[in-house]
């Protein structure tokens, strides 16, 4: 026989509570993502819009708001990245990579 650890078996039943598996795609975290990627964009191009026609009295406005936007479109990118690869079924993606809000 061979020595199975039971810390890292999948089951039901933990500590009395229920532990919950999911089968399908995390649905709130993929709207999550999808909106910060989406707010994000939208954060550059306005920031750049508005620090190359000095929309505010000058350009700091504008790159502040590009800068605010780029800290929306990295994770926004990342995690919609991830889903759209495992939704297609791509080696080394899994939606269990999305973590849960």
């Amino acid at each position: 026989m061979a020595y199975v650890d039971h810390t890292f078996s999948i089951r039901d039943d933990v500590s009395g509570g229920t532990f919950i598996v999911h089968n399908g795609p995390p649905v709130k975290e993929i709207a999550l993502a999808v909106t910060l990627l989406a707010l994000g964009t939208l954060g550059i191009v306005f920031g750049v819009v508005m620090s190359v026609y000095k929309v505010g009295g000058d350009s700091g406005h504008g790159i502040a708001f590009a800068i605010l936007g780029t800290l929306l479109f990295m994770p926004g990118f990342y995690y919609t990245r991830i889903a759209y690869y495992a939704y297609k079924g791509y080696k080394g993606f899994s939606f269990s990579n999305i973590p849960a809000v």
